[in-house]
């Protein structure tokens, strides 16, 4: 059996090392050194183009949950992280030349992986199967043959409103209703704001700092496209009123009255432990987010699960394309990995290589393919990006509202991280046990 694995970074090499552990032979695509995106500068595989942290190691974090998990699953990049890695206090952070250079050894040492060094922009149809791990930067070319194979399920730039956790939302401030009392009363919650607390936002959100945004991330079109609420707030004191903030067809019930500005939240996955920051795709600073959006009484303890971006991105939409095991639905053998299927940051687009490449050997088997237990972090990953209810898609990273709560309620924060990471990586365990997962470490 002949596998293709197209794109040669942290997901690229993670997919094709689970293969060739499953006795399957891999050519690994690559278009470096002959080809560059803007944002490649190395000649290596698994390039860490920006950062070369790989955020939190501690087990009860979201991000350190997630590299134990893989660590348990055999993950190279975990393994050539501690093998690279340079002081960064409580993050695994790594000597980027180092963990690339180490990476690229290790897999063309490998007697069953291939690597060629070749631009594709046709999915190849003489192999076993097909996994595509291509970045945000996928080429024009790949990208082009990716539109062809969804539809209009692709999308080029990633421009994202926050997301909160549900717990964390005072909702002695806040309400439920639907804008003029259409469809549930519970589909949105409201988060208004009196006239003087809606100056004071507006003065912030005009006057807070902006991140820096790479020349490859400039798109001319997409401010007009969908607007980021600080450009928005820019145009005119009232403009987020008659935008995101209107306040028509509601009724606060602490005060009798329509608010003179609201903000609505909506329902980011099936279980409501997220909410989405409805109309604030922004290019504000994370920190500045923090700073800015918690100055709306419901939000001023809100944890932010995720914050907004705007840059580009090429993710496909996965909740209407993919299985939870990272195969197309429409065709069982071409799977796909790594940040284009929605997940986002380093680790988790190494996860999800890893989980197409685990997966799509047990279908050349004849086996079952899997996804891992909803309460460890891949396995919630996997079932995010699939599931069908998440309507207005946009990439999430590794964080703990996407797990389902904890049966017992554990109001200090430290101390719910760490059972409910706890819970996963027993749950991950007993999984690989009763389903035949081969574990290279634990």
């Amino acid at each position: 059996m002949k596998v293709a694995v197209i794109g040669g970074g942290l997901a690229g090499v993670e997919c094709a090392k689970a293969l060739s552990r499953n006795d399957i032979f891999v050519d690994l695509f690559e278009m470096k050194p002959h080809k560059k995106s803007p944002a490649h500068k190395l000649d290596t595989l698994a390039e860490l183009v920006c950062s070369n942290s790989l955020k939190a190691e501690r087990l009860n974090s979201a991000a350190g949950l997630l590299k134990h998990e893989m660590a348990y699953l055999g993950s190279i990049c975990v393994e050539t992280a501690y093998e690279s890695k340079v002081e960064a206090g409580g993050a695994l952070a790594v000597d980027r030349y180092e963990f690339s250079r180490i990476i690229t050894e290790k897999i063309r040492n490998d007697k069953n992986i291939n690597i060629i060094e070749k631009e594709v922009t046709e999915i190849p149809t003489e192999y076993d199967g097909v996994v595509i791990c291509a970045g945000p930067l996928a080429s024009d070319g790949l990208a082009e043959t990716i539109r062809k194979i969804c539809g209009d399920g692709l999308s080029f730039f990633d421009a994202a409103a926050p997301i909160v956790s549900a717990e964390s939302i005072d909702m002695t401030y806040a309400f439920t209703q639907s804008r003029y009392d259409r469809g549930g009363a519970d589909d949105y919650i409201n988060c208004p704001m009196n006239k003087e607390e809606y100056e004071a936002f507006y003065d912030a959100i005009i006057n807070a700092e902006s991140a820096d945004v790479h020349s490859f991330d400039k798109r001319k079109d997409v401010y007009e496209g969908c607007m980021p609420i600080e450009v928005l707030a820019s145009r005119g004191k009232d403009t987020m009123r008659y935008g995101p903030l209107k306040p028509v067809g509601l009724t606060d019930p602490r005060t009798g009255h329509r608010p003179w500005a609201n903000l609505q939240l909506r329902k980011e996955n099936k279980d409501g432990t997220m909410y989405n920051l409805v109309g604030f795709q922004t290019n504000l600073k994370f920190g500045e987010q923090k700073r800015v959006f918690s100055m709306f009484p419901a939000l001023k303890n809100a944890e932010f699960l995720r914050y907004g971006v705007m840059h580009r991105n090429t993710f496909i939409d996965s909740p209407r394309l993919l299985n939870g095991d990272f195969s197309l639905r429409t065709s069982p053998y071409l799977f796909f990995g790594g940040q284009i299927t929605g997940v986002e940051g380093y680790m988790e687009s190494a996860a999800s290589g890893l989980m197409a490449g685990i997966n799509l050997a047990k279908r050349l088997k004849g086996e079952e393919t899997v996804v891992l237990p909803e309460d460890t972090m891949i396995g919630a990953l996997s079932r995010y990006i699939s599931d069908e209810s998440v309507k207005s898609f946009q990439p999430m990273g590794a964080n703990f509202g996407v797990l389902p709560p904890l049966e017992e309620k554990i109001r200090d924060k430290q101390e719910r991280y760490m059972q409910l990471a706890q819970r996963g990586m027993t749950s991950l365990k007993e999984f690989c046990k009763n389903n035949n997962l081969d574990v290279e470490f634990e």
